[in-house]
């Protein structure tokens, strides 16, 4: 059999192993080609401590920013040094992943509305203990992820109302130990430029006055976050009112610096406790009652619920009969709203009462009292109303008006005020001519007034009865008609004369 020949084996080229050092520096070196501070796009700055994604430069006596900053830095860390002036060029490049920046004890007094352009994912913002005396319009536009900033102990004097726009996601607002006199407590109201605010410090400020009005009608777990504590206010039954309601609900705002909540009273030099205003000179506040509706027959009312624990959605209420509201009964007129509130339609007597909404809460669980009071008439609308009223005022004048003419317009019945009438006929006339006639027989002139009469009248007549005419008895004649006498206020003439009867 032929031989096949037997190709030599080709050579391959020797294989290099590479072979790493053992020791430390080989874990160093591992670390450095993982980490993304040894790549060359962001390298640790100088003074700085890098770990991960935290860049700390804290009591670095930096008066600037270092540059360029690591496109991966999601902790920043500036606090205690002396950046004094946060411009727009501070973040030159877009960090996409920073969202924390501390620079708080900066004596930091100038922030360019366009410091936070390139820095949109941020949700934590420490400019605390600073020297800040103003926040201009839209200064904190460009962060509409922001949920916590802390602007306390600066020097802030003036809040610009659209400073806070387009912060959507704003949850916790920490502006205490500042020098603001009035802050635009209308950001508050639910569903406005502020719609997550769920802590507001405004504490050690020099707040003179409050809308209490307004803060009552904000919902308890806004209120329970709100401290307005150490500001020299001025005592007011109404603000009273609203931090007595709060502390019978033990919100934490109220029930944990009763002592600092403190007010001025008029003409007083000394600051009083405002939950010690109950019953006191000059004031005499009066406590309120925590929650009473008043309605009338016919109405629909909600009675709210307003517990202290945000976004609660186990909740029920129960009836003055101890019924328990789960869902719509009565024929729909109990309703239980999808925000917790309940309903009441068609109102009847019986539906008046204490009304109870039971919460159970993350940490507790709260009952709530609305007192309903039902009138038993129904309430028309202002149009009727007025008409009702017009017409009763209406009637009344008409009644004064008829009792005037009675007093004053009809002819005078006493006999003391007969002189003013006209003069009596001659006394040769006959007598009987009285009895059908209209004139009476009084002496005296028609302008004289009545006390004329009566001074110039001394004589009497039958049974001692004065005589108001003052005529002198005529000499007695024969006949059957000789025993009448003229002008006696008793005679039969009386009953022609000209005196109304009523």
């Amino acid at each position: 059999t032929p031989r096949v020949p037997v190709m030599p084996p080709s050579r391959c080229p020797p294989c290099v192993a590479m072979r790493v050092p053992a020791g430390p520096l080989s874990l160093l070196l591992a670390l450095s080609l993982l980490s993304p501070w040894g790549s060359a796009e962001g390298s640790c700055p100088p003074r700085c401590v890098c770990a991960s994604n935290l860049l700390s430069c804290s009591q670095a006596n930096l008066s600037t920013v270092p540059a360029p900053l690591p496109r991966f830095t999601a902790v920043l860390d500036l606090s205690h040094n002396n950046v004094t002036r946060l411009r727009a060029d501070w973040a030159p490049a877009r960090l996409p992943h920073l969202h924390a920046l501390l620079l708080s004890h900066n004596g930091l007094a100038f922030v360019s509305t366009e410091a936070f352009t390139h820095v949109p994912r941020l949700r934590h913002l420490d400019l605390s203990s600073n020297r800040l005396r103003t926040l201009d319009e839209n200064l904190f536009s460009d962060l509409g992820e922001l949920e916590v900033l802390l602007l306390y102990n600066n020097e802030i004097s003036t809040v610009d109302r659209t400073a806070f726009e387009n912060l959507g996601r704003l949850r916790k607002l920490y502006l205490g130990q500042n020098r603001i006199a009035r802050f635009p407590l209308e950001l508050l109201r639910e569903g406005t430029r502020l719609p997550q605010l769920a802590l507001l410090d405004l504490s050690a400020n020099r707040l003179r006055a409050v809308p209490a009005g307004e803060l009552q009608a904000l919902p308890a777990w806004l209120r329970d976050r709100l401290y307005l504590h150490n500001n020299p206010l001025a005592c007011d039954c109404l603000l009273f009112q609203l931090l007595d309601r709060g502390r019978r609900r033990h919100l934490s705002a109220v029930e944990d610096f009763q002592d600092e909540l403190r007010c001025f009273l008029p003409g007083a030099s000394s600051l009083t406790k405002i939950l010690d205003l109950a019953g006191k000179q000059p004031l005499n506040c009066s406590k309120a009652r925590e929650a009473v509706l008043e309605a009338h027959l016919g109405d629909t009312v909600t009675l709210g619920c307003d517990s202290r624990w945000q976004g609660v959605r186990s909740r029920h209420w129960v009836t003055p009969g101890g019924e328990r509201v789960l869902g719509d009964g009565g024929n729909g007129s109990v309703v239980l709203l999808a925000n917790g509130s309940l309903q009441l339609r068609a109102l009847r007597p019986e539906d008046g009462g204490t009304y109870s909404c039971w919460v159970a809460g993350p940490l507790l669980n709260e009952t709530l009292y609305v007192e309903l009071l039902v009138h038993n008439f129904t309430l028309h609308g202002p149009h009727d109303t007025l008409n009702t009223a017009y017409t009763t005022l209406v009637g009344c004048i008409l009644s004064v008006v008829l009792v005037l003419i009675y007093l004053y317009l009809t002819p005078c019945r006493c006999c003391c005020c007969r002189g003013a009438e006209k003069p009596p006929a001659p006394r040769d006339d006959s007598i009987n001519s009285s009895v059908l006639s209209t004139t009476p027989n009084h002496a005296g002139g028609a302008g004289e007034p009545c006390g004329s009469h009566m001074a110039s009248s001394a004589g009497t007549g039958q049974n001692g009865r004065f005589k108001g005419g003052g005529t002198p008895p005529l000499p007695a004649r024969q006949g059957p008609k000789a025993q009448r006498k003229v002008s006696d206020p008793d005679s039969v003439s009386s009953v022609f004369s000209d005196t109304p009867i009523v």
